[in-house]
């Protein structure tokens, strides 16, 4: 008679914990129960939120609730101190393109924002170059360097009318002592703009050679030194190889200098408030004018909502263009 065999036991390796088997219905518990959420993450979610909570409400009531009352308002024939507002669709964008004024206005607006933006940027990389050598009293020369920046645009303007004034201003006295004539700054309309220009190049030149400084501070010093071994000169090392690495920065400084120039309203409300025969009225001031002066609010909302769809354009052109050139290594 034939015995079946015994079934052989499996021992454990040594050392390892014997698990229980778990029945099939507590294991299908187990995995339907929903995991408790740890405190830790619970906290970080609130500190979050408040953190970033209060910002996020300011945005809404400071930026984005103005922003679309103006979208709304452009639809608008509403004037200031009337309670009457009749909706006129897409009128006020058309009397816009339609106005006379329209082309002088475009036009001032190119030749300050691009006289602004080159202008500093390129004075102040200068100015940055000179500074980032060991010259005495550098700090004080960055602070007063930067000065102009932090002052109010209002403040500035009034300080620059005393130095170009025709009687006995600096730039008067300056031309006449080497035999040029003097413009009449308040008179004509391209003297006007010249002057309104240059005073925002000097306001803005201290922030680009500030962060120009930065840039050139961060530049390898290894790069320079294998420049010097291979024989460039300062000019052909600072054009190959300083420049491109600044590339970075000047993609930055073009983008907030022109975001800047294209909204600089109180420089020139000070100095010649548009005028003369609006030769220094750019987009922003006649947002302001048509707005506060005229009563337009409907109207201005219109200019206001073009300047806002113009610099939409020109950030995602520069993002999306200029930023293919920019070298960050």
């Amino acid at each position: 008679m034939t015995h079946a065999p015994a079934p052989t036991r499996v021992e454990p390796p040594p050392g390892a914990a014997s698990t229980p088997a778990l029945p099939a219905s507590t294991r299908a518990d187990a995995a339907a129960r929903p995991r408790r959420r740890r405190p830790g993450r619970l906290r970080d979610g609130l500190l979050f939120l408040a953190f970033v909570g209060p910002n996020v409400l300011l945005l809404a009531v400071f930026t984005y609730k103005p922003l679309l009352e103006s979208f709304y308002y452009s639809t608008l024939q509403w004037n200031i101190g009337s309670s009457i507002a009749r909706e006129v669709g897409l009128a006020n964008y058309v009397a816009w393109f339609q106005d006379p004024q329209t082309p002088t206005v475009i036009r001032v607006t190119l030749i300050f924002t691009g006289v602004t933006v080159v202008g500093s940027m390129a004075l102040g990389l200068g100015v940055a170059v000179l500074l980032n050598r060991r010259i005495r009293l550098r700090g004080p020369v960055r602070t007063i360097i930067v000065a102009p920046y932090v002052l109010s645009g209002v403040a500035v303007g009034f300080l620059w009318l005393y130095v170009f004034d025709p009687n006995f201003g600096l730039v008067s006295a300056g031309l006449q002592l080497i035999g040029l004539p003097s413009p009449d700054w308040y008179s004509d309309p391209a003297a006007a703009l010249a002057m309104v220009t240059t005073v925002q190049v000097w306001r803005d030149l201290g922030y680009c050679a500030l962060i120009y400084l930065a840039g050139l501070q961060a530049v390898p010093k290894d790069l320079l030194d294998a420049a010097a071994l291979d024989g460039a000169g300062r000019i052909r090392t600072f054009l190959r190889v300083v420049l491109p690495l600044l590339s970075p920065t000047t993609f930055f400084l073009s983008v907030t200098t022109l975001l800047s120039s294209l909204q600089t309203f109180d420089l020139i409300s000070a100095m010649t408030k548009g005028g003369p025969l609006q030769g220094t009225t750019t987009m922003m001031y006649q947002i302001f004018h048509e707005g506060f002066v005229a009563g337009r609010a409907g109207y201005s909302s219109a200019v206001a909502t073009i300047l806002f769809l113009v610099l939409l354009v020109v950030t995602l052109v520069q993002l999306v263009v200029v930023q293919r050139k920019v070298h960050y290594s």
